[in-house]
């Protein structure tokens, strides 16, 4: 939620970012475990509403990808980030490379 505009934000230099408010359960939440997807990946997608958007987490699938691309194209990156090294140069590297060629 907002800890990140906390807390790695101004380590970075970044101005504060916008924080996505999750929805309420839902059925489509049931319907979307049962399809293998991630409880974010729908409220992000609609989120997005057609904008550009890098989605950061240690839970992202190749199901959530596959659904977020035949859903969002390529203007959405989906990157997984081991939770036993956070963030790396290498992660940086993909997320920098990514927003150059939006």
């Amino acid at each position: 939620m907002s800890d990140a505009n906390e807390c790695i934000a101004p380590r970075l230099g970044l101005p504060e970012l916008p924080v996505v408010t999750w929805p309420e359960p839902s059925e489509d939440d049931e319907r979307d475990a049962r399809a293998g997807l991630h409880w974010k990946t729908r409220a992000l997608l609609g989120w997005a509403a057609g904008r550009a958007f890098a989605w950061v987490d240690d839970e992202i699938t190749d199901r959530d990808r596959a659904w977020v691309a035949a859903r969002h194209g390529e203007r959405a990156l989906l990157h997984r980030v081991d939770p036993r090294h956070g963030l790396t140069d290498a992660d940086f590297i993909l997320l920098g490379d990514w927003l150059r060629n939006l």
